[in-house]
């Protein structure tokens, strides 16, 4: 992952960093609070030796010293120690509850042992540390005294004695308060790294260049008014979502596709907007000047017609079955060099129809009438029919939802046109915010350009208006009528169809 990747997961997951924190800085504050507070008392006694009065006597009485404050330090925890204190203040406790509440400890190299009691009580602590120190001292001079002597070699001297302490040493609420921030902090962080890694949703380009090699030839801006303007090329020109189909007409037209310029446009699953897509590239591509062909291949859910307000129950299911013409179904739409086949009535074999080869012929005859020719397809993972048409065009075009689409569903569906050995035109990345963490992945704006390397395509030209190309003969019995009649001057019509379809 690089440093933007990173950016992006914080700026994603703010809120939950900053709530995660404030749960651990709520939690330090309970458990502080909920705390019952302890102060603590120490009392510090020196040990010293009594005996010698020359320097090798006085150096000898500190290396023996030094050698038993481990010893003494030790001996604070015992019941020689402990009982006395317990008989004196009338504690009511055993040796062992009072060691849990008091701690010795000396410093390395000196002489010192610091006895550190901790109690709810601060009169209580300063008591029971004095009491301690006294009874160590007792107890040390006691154990240390020869036989038939009365004076020890050691003598322990209190040089601090305990007071009450003002302000309790625990809970630490500043400090409480501290950690738990930067628990919450830390966990708030590694959720959100968690949940970056285990989300194989496709957001970026570099999801995509995970799954497949095949280049990313356009970025379509999210609309949130997209249903009820589907046409946004049409209806909206200067639209940035307008642009993206502009930008995505650009890089078709540089595609290396073999001389052909057919597409399947399809998708892993429904609900990506390749129907839409499809329409408006259809529309920016007319508005280029092409001679576009859009042919609505998806005889389970066609939207085609509905989208473009067309009447769409005659179209591509007569063609195949014989029961229409292509010039009788096959409508011009709008101001524009567009000519829309709709799906027709729904039937019961779409695969079949689609992979047949009265298909492979319209598909080869429309190739030769029309610049480019678009085929709306269903999605590839419910059903086979994108990857059957795929194999009859130059290639596929993917749409994948940005944010919705998942790494494997696009792994499935590219998976799916590569066992028929239908050729990956394109990834086209929908539904792409233009606001927020994601918008940000792609640096300015939302994808203008390509990506990827292209070759020059069979429909390269300038963006610009031009003539129309000649027709071949052909293709004149599948050529849609526009008006006037067969016997307009400079209209050649063949004597038979060469053309299968009828």
């Amino acid at each position: 992952m690089e440093l933007s990747d990173y950016i992006r997961i914080l700026r994603k997951n703010w809120l939950i960093i900053v709530i995660a924190t404030l749960l651990g800085v709520g939690a330090a504050a309970g458990y502080s609070l909920t705390r019952t507070p302890q102060y603590e008392a120490s009392s510090t006694v020196f040990v010293s030796s009594q005996a010698g009065g020359t320097i090798a006597e006085l150096q000898q009485g500190s290396n023996f010293t030094q050698s038993r404050v481990t010893t003494y330090t030790n001996l604070v925890a015992t019941p020689i120690v402990m009982n006395p204190v317990i008989a004196k203040l009338d504690l009511g406790i055993t040796a062992s509850e009072l060691t849990r509440k008091v701690t010795a400890s000396s410093a390395t190299n000196t002489t010192l042992i610091t006895i550190t009691v901790t109690d709810p009580d601060p009169v209580a602590a300063a008591d029971i540390t004095n009491a301690l120190a006294a009874s160590l001292t007792s107890a040390v001079e006691s154990i240390e005294t020869p036989n038939g002597t009365d004076t020890s070699p050691v003598r322990l001297t209190r040089v601090k004695d305990a007071i009450p302490p003002l302000a309790p040493s625990s809970p630490n609420v500043p400090l409480n308060l501290a950690l738990g921030g930067l628990v919450g902090l830390a966990l708030g962080l590694g959720f959100a790294v968690l949940r970056a890694v285990l989300d194989t949703r496709i957001r970026n380009p570099r999801d995509i260049e995970i799954v497949t090699d095949r280049p990313l030839i356009g970025a379509i801006a999210f609309d949130p008014k997209a249903k009820s303007r589907p046409l946004i090329v049409h209806a909206d020109p200067m639209s940035p979502r307008a642009e993206s189909f502009r930008a995505l007409r650009t890089n078709l037209q540089f595609l290396d596709m073999g001389g052909r310029a057919s597409f399947v446009i399809t998708s892993s699953v429904p609900s990506e907007g390749k129907s839409t897509t499809t329409i408006n590239l259809a529309i920016a591509l007319a508005d280029a000047g092409k001679r576009v062909a859009l042919i609505d291949a998806d005889l389970r859910k066609p939207k085609v017609a509905e989208y473009l307000g067309i009447e769409g129950g005659a179209g591509l299911t007569d063609v195949l079955i014989g029961r229409a013409r292509v010039s009788d179904v096959m409508l011009p739409w709008g101001e524009r060099s567009l000519y829309v086949l709709p799906a027709g009535k729904i039937p019961p074999n779409p695969s079949e129809l689609l992979g047949s080869s009265q298909m492979q012929t319209l598909l080869e005859v429309l190739e030769r009438d029309f610049d480019v020719v678009l085929c709306d397809a269903p999605p590839l993972l419910p059903v086979t029919d994108a990857a059957i048409l795929a194999k009859a065009t130059s290639g596929a075009i993917v749409a994948v939802s940005a944010g919705r689409t998942n790494r494997h569903q696009l792994s499935g569906a590219i998976d799916a046109l590569n066992t028929v050995g239908a050729k990956v035109a394109g990834v086209v990345l929908t539904m792409v915010p233009t606001r927020g963490p994601d918008a940000y992945a792609y640096g300015y704006g939302y994808g203008y350009g390509g990506y990827g390397t292209y070759g020059s395509g069979p429909a390269a030209e300038d963006d610009t208006e031009g003539d129309p190309p000649p027709v071949s003969h052909a293709a004149d019995d599948l050529r849609p009528r526009t008006s006037g009649s067969d016997d307009t001057p400079g209209t050649r019509r063949s004597s038979t169809p060469t053309a299968p379809v009828p």
